[in-house]
């Protein structure tokens, strides 16, 4: 009786089938506990990609993603202002500007076509930025180098990131994306070096290859997230966290005097009045460009910088390294 019955409650048995690697168990890679694992193939893989491409360092370019070039936006202008018209275009006709078209129409009352002729006068920074970063590749090509010297580099998504792209792909050069996934899809822009268009899940990693390749920063207008991207890189410097010297340009004179006051920080006592050094400001491409060329000669390009380039047999990218 007691045999019958174990018999009976023994499971069956199931046909032999082989469980998936780990590294392709997607409820595993996917989930919390593979964390870990995402993390540092945020680390590897472009390590990897920079490594074959031979980038050596990068100068990174901030700004905001929702201004276009001049001739877009002057044609969104001309469509929202109808001229000859007695009244604006419907709502239906009007594009959003520089805003997804959920607030396009925002309840306080700003209408699309304050936004477009906004713009229009924040265009020109987008020329700029391309401008500045055609020059800065032209120059960057003809360094000797076994590896490609300050490679341009951006967020990887529109208005200042797709002008940066733009002027160092116009120059012939390589050029980075570092783009990041968020609710809303902000794609790549097409002007990326294929091989060197990044995809992100995690701020902190995008942030890491943000911050550790770049020999200079260039700050163009841009809202919070440019802001973020510039008080980290001068604090990383302030605190000599980095072992190297970043150069920093904060582009558009107008625009930051008006967003930004670091000499009261610096009358409180909050900074050191020579943390006021650790940037510059400038207002042209060709000035942008100078001050560029002279901060990066001066602290990367010496003679005993190009000794090292030459003995060095890692065709990394050179990751700065951290003091304390």
């Amino acid at each position: 009786m007691d045999k019958d019955k174990r018999r009976k409650d023994k499971p069956p048995v199931s046909k032999p089938f082989r469980s998936p690697l780990a590294y392709e168990n997607p409820a595993f890679t996917n989930g919390p506990d593979g964390r870990s694992l995402r993390i540092l193939a945020e680390y590897w893989e472009p390590l990897s990609r920079f490594r074959k491409e031979r980038v050596q360092d990068t100068v990174v370019f901030f700004g905001s993603a929702r201004w276009t070039n001049l001739s877009s936006a002057q044609e969104k202008l001309q469509l929202l202002d109808k001229p000859g018209s007695a009244r604006l275009a419907l709502p239906e006709e009007q594009p959003s500007i520089i805003a997804p078209p959920e607030i396009a129409f925002a309840a306080d009352g700003d209408h699309p076509l304050k936004r477009a002729e906004a713009a229009v006068e924040m265009a020109r920074y987008y020329e700029d930025a391309r401008k500045l970063a055609f020059m800065l590749t032209e120059w960057s090509a003809s360094i000797p180098s076994k590896r490609h010297r300050f490679v341009v580099t951006s967020g990887g998504g529109p208005g200042i990131m797709e002008a940066a792209n733009l002027g160092a792909h116009e120059a012939g050069g390589k050029t980075i994306g570092l783009n990041i996934r968020l609710p809303y899809e902000q794609m790549p822009n097409p002007y990326i070096t294929p091989a060197l268009n990044f995809e992100f899940h995690y701020f902190f990693m995008r942030k890491y290859w943000f911050a550790y390749l770049a020999k200079a920063l260039v700050v163009f207008p841009g809202g919070f997230g440019t802001l973020d991207e510039l008080f980290e890189l001068l604090t990383l410097a302030q605190t000599g966290k980095l072992a190297k010297k970043i150069v920093v340009i904060v582009y558009g004179r107008d625009y930051w005097n008006r967003i930004l006051n670091l000499k009261a920080m610096a009358d409180w006592g909050a900074i050191s009045p020579k943390d006021l050094e650790l940037f510059q400001f400038v207002d042209t491409p060709e000035e942008g460009f100078e001050a560029l060329k002279a901060g990066l000669t001066k602290y990367h390009l010496e003679p005993w910088q190009f000794q090292k380039d030459k003995e060095q047999k890692d065709e990394g990218p050179e990751i700065a390294k951290t003091l304390g």
